[in-house]
Order: structure tokens, then sequence, then C-alpha cells
């Protein structure tokens, strides 16, 4: 995607899931290509000439859905486009934070450049100027059934243009009345004209936007629990062995031959010379657990998993969902289905399935840790047992997470409820898959950081011995006052601050970023 410093021009074709989630944190403007705002010109110079005539097309001059055969005068054809965009803002529940409704903003904007939606150009320089003020509209999370489009976020996200509803004022940190808020910043509430307000929401963003970042946060905590499985091998005195490059090629999956070349680079970083593997270098032990043995072949999957969601996302983020679609260079208006949204919500059930994995797994290493039995170190953890209750409940907290995400990962996708009086009698339920999806990633990533907050622990109990380097160096920026700032358990002290410090450890892709140059 071409960039200028600080900004990202748009042309419906590049986009990835990595520049969507760059937009939500609100450093970079966006603008269009100059061949993208050719083809949004042409492509409403076509919507004006159906528009000028009496033939009926759909969206443009007669009702929608179950009203496709009710005409509609020219002379309120301005009407119908803000009808139908107050009517079909009727979502419920919390809105999106400001971060996600860039996403849904910029994804939106990004579709639109493609030229297929007969939008004014003037309204998208007013939407993109919304985008690039931060002064964006309140978008409740539930609502949407993932086709036709994600309709009631969609039709919230518009309904700040018109000057209606709230929005966003960047100034007070807080949603004010959307005229207030525009006049404030130079922007003039848009008048729709024919099929505008079709334009704006017919299309699967909801989902796409809110997928694009547990596709990114998913692959970011697939590496994540690479690491961390590697430093909990190195202190639960594991043997690399089960990592070796000829099992996998005689699997040849590839996910799992990438995850044990990862295990096997981390450990093996400084010629396989870590002391606590060389401590016990002469055990009688022939095998390690699954939990140790098999992350090649689970965390594998998940990674896999995440690319196959990655790709879907990718082609659906570059994808034109409207309806009708319009083809000016032979001059048609083509109704079709474009909006539905089964593409990226079954996908994004599958992801979360895949991603979480992640997490049973590592529940089941944190097990092997406060467990003394497992590990061979004290009970939960910590020195003076009894007095000290240490990673007990922090075990509990993933536990429940795990639990969570068993109900969380049955699939939204496999039901539909028929509405609009039976003209949209197959819908995906997309929204529900893509809202399951970001939380069950952040669940993964909750676990993972219980995990490695055992690891440590379990590295300092077994000093003087270290692993190897790049493991010491993720160990010492936990517990550095510059990094995590997250003490060694000597005693018992309030544990859930430890737990949000690791969280941002792992979310923030600075773990990943300390142990990628091992894996060049």
């Amino acid at each position: 995607m071409a960039s200028a410093p600080n900004t990202l021009y748009l042309d419906g074709e590049t986009m990835t899931p990595e520049d969507l989630f760059a937009l939500s944190k609100g450093n970079l403007k966006i603008d269009l290509t100059p061949e993208a705002w050719t083809n949004v010109g042409l492509s409403r110079d076509m919507i004006e000439e159906i528009a000028a005539n009496e033939k009926p097309v759909y969206g443009i001059n007669t009702g929608f859905g179950n009203f496709a055969h009710v005409s509609i005068p020219k002379k309120t054809l301005s009407d119908l486009q803000r009808n139908l965009i107050v009517s079909h803002a009727a979502g419920t529940g919390a809105p999106l934070t400001i971060e996600r409704t860039r996403m849904l903003s910029a994804l939106r904007i990004n579709v639109l450049s493609k030229g297929f939606s007969g939008i004014k150009p003037s309204t998208l320089k007013t939407m993109i100027s919304m985008f690039n003020n931060s002064t964006l509209s309140y978008v409740p999370i539930k609502g949407t059934v993932g086709a036709s489009g994600d309709l009631a976020p969609l039709s919230h996200l518009a309904l700040g243009m018109i000057g209606e509803g709230k929005v966003w004022n960047p100034k007070v940190g807080e949603y004010q009345d959307a005229k207030k808020v525009l006049a404030e910043f130079g922007i003039e509430p848009v008048v729709l004209g024919p099929k505008e307000g079709l334009a704006l929401i017919n299309g699967t963003q909801f989902i796409t936007s809110l997928g694009s970042e547990a596709v990114v946060r998913g692959e970011n905590a697939c590496k994540a629990a690479d690491i961390i499985t590697a430093l909990s091998l190195e202190v639960l005195k594991g043997t690399v062995k089960p990592m070796d490059e000829r099992i996998h090629k005689a699997r040849p999956h590839t996910g799992q031959i990438e995850v044990a070349r990862r295990i096997r680079t981390i450990v093996g970083s400084d010629g396989g010379k870590s002391e606590l593997s060389m401590s016990h270098h002469d055990c009688k032990k022939v095998q390690d657990s699954y939990t140790l043995r098999c992350t090649p072949q689970v965390h594998g999957i998940c990674n896999d998993t995440v690319a196959f969601t990655k790709g879907i996302l990718t082609t659906e983020i570059n994808s034109a969902t409207d309806n009708p679609m319009i083809f000016h260079t032979t001059k048609e208006s083509i109704s079709g289905g474009n909006f539905h949204g089964e593409y990226p919500a079954k996908a994004l059930d599958y992801l979360a399935i895949g991603v979480h994995e992640l997490s049973s797994i590592s529940e089941r290493r944190i097990e092997r840790f406060v467990n003394p039995t497992l590990s061979g170190l004290p009970a939960f953890l910590v020195r003076e047992g009894g007095l000290n209750s240490g990673f007990m409940i922090a075990h509990c907290t993933a536990a429940s997470l795990v639990s969570e995400n068993k109900v969380l990962c049955h699939p939204a996708s496999v039901d539909s409820i028929s509405t609009s009086a039976a003209q949209e009698d197959h819908v995906s339920m997309g929204g529900f898959s893509a809202r399951k999806a970001l939380e069950v990633v952040e669940n993964v990533e909750k676990v993972l950081a219980i995990e490695l907050l055992c690891a440590c622990q379990a590295l300092d109990l077994q000093r003087p011995l270290k692993t190897v380097s790049v493991l010491e160096k993720v160990h010492a920026y936990l517990r550095s006052p510059e990094g995590c700032n997250v003490a060694a358990w000597d005693h018992d002290r309030y544990m859930a601050p430890d737990i949000e410090s690791a969280w941002d450890f792992i979310r923030s892709g600075k773990l990943v970023e300390m142990v990628e140059d091992v894996w060049k």
C-alpha cells in the first residue's frame, strides 16, 4: 500500500490486517490513491444517470429488502437514504472502543474506494475527514446478523456523518451530539444522494475489522506461546530432542515444522550450553509429558489456523461487498450477495477454535509448574508454603479462562434466523463470530501471561543456574523496573497487577520482538 509520512493511501486492493490494526492506534491519517478517486467518481456518475430516469433499480429508486418492489419518487430519494440510515441504526450494547471504530471506518472507506458502490466523492471525503480527526460515531457492538451486511453497526457509523446521534469528541474524550462535534471540527453534515445510504451500510466490515484485530493478535500469541514454551521446557528440565527437524519433516505440516524450529532455535541459541539443560543432561527420564513433547503438533495447527484465517480476511478486506454492484465500465447495476458474511464468519469461528488450544495446553503446563510432584519445585512456586499461597489462584484463573473459551468456541456461524420477512432468509451471524474470536484471543494472551510468570518464577527458584541468554533477557525484562517491573515471588502480594503487566508484555508484541532475531 502506497504511503507518505503518517498517511496510508487506500486503493481497495492492497490493505492487510496489519495495516488495519495499525490504523486503530490513531497515529496515521488516510486518503485514497488518485486511481481510487477516479473510480469513485466514475461510479457516482453512473448513479446520477440511473437516478435521472424512471427505470427502477434496486436501492437507487426503490425500497429495500422486502420493499424492493416499491418505486420511490425522485423528490424523496434523499429522504429514502436518510430513512435507511436512521431506521437501521438499531444496535444495542456497549459501544466499540474508539480504536475499533477507527478500524471499522477505515475498512469501510477502503471498500468504498474500489468504485463499485456509487458514493459521492464529497461524501467519502467527509468520511475520511471524520476518520482523520477521530470524530467517529457511537457504534454499539450488538445487532448484526452478518447479512445483508453488518447493517446495524454500519448504520450507526454513518449516523454521525448526517449529523444525527453521537460522535466522539477527541478534545474532551467523550461522545457528544453529532452536529455539535462536526461543527467544532469544521465538518459539514452529509445530505445523502441516491444509493449513498445503501453504499455506506452494505458489507461485512464489522465482522472483518474485529476479525483482523483477532488474527493479528492471534498471530502474535502463537509466536509468544512458542517463546514461553521454550522457557517452560528449560525450567521444567525437559529435552529439546522432540524438536528434531527430522521428526517434523516426516509429518510435514507447515506450522508444526515452524514451531519446532522456533523452540529448537531458542533452546539451542547458545550452542545448547544452557546451565539448566546441562544440569540434567544424564538423567534417566525417557520422555516428557505431551504438553512439552507435543508442542509442535499442537501449536502447529494453531499457527496454520491463523494463516488460513488471515488469508480469508485479507481477501475480504479488499473486496467489494455492496448490493447492487455498480460496474461503471459497462454501465450496469447488478444485484448479488457479496454482503453475506459467511466467509469471515466461518473463518473466525475456526480461528477461535484453533487459537484456544494455545491456552488449553498452556494451562496444563501451568499445572506442572505449581504441582510439586510434577515439577520437583516448591508447591505453587513459593517458599514457606502454607503461610504463602503463591501461584495457587493464578492457576485457577488460567483454568477459568480456558473453561470460558470452551464455551466461546462454539461456532456462531452454524446458526441462521430468517429476517426481513424471509427476503433475507439465511444469515451468517458473523458479528458474534468476530466478537467471540477476539475474546478467545484475549483469554489466550492472559493464560500465556500466567505461564510466563510461572516459568520466570521457576527459573528464580533454580538459581544460580541460568538458561540461554535470550530467555535470560526475557526474564530480566519481566523483572526490571524499566520493563514489566514484576518482582520475584518471595512472599504473597497482590497478584492481579503482575498478570496485567505480563499480559501487556505479550499483547504489545514486545516479547516476540525480543526473540525474533534468534529465529532469523
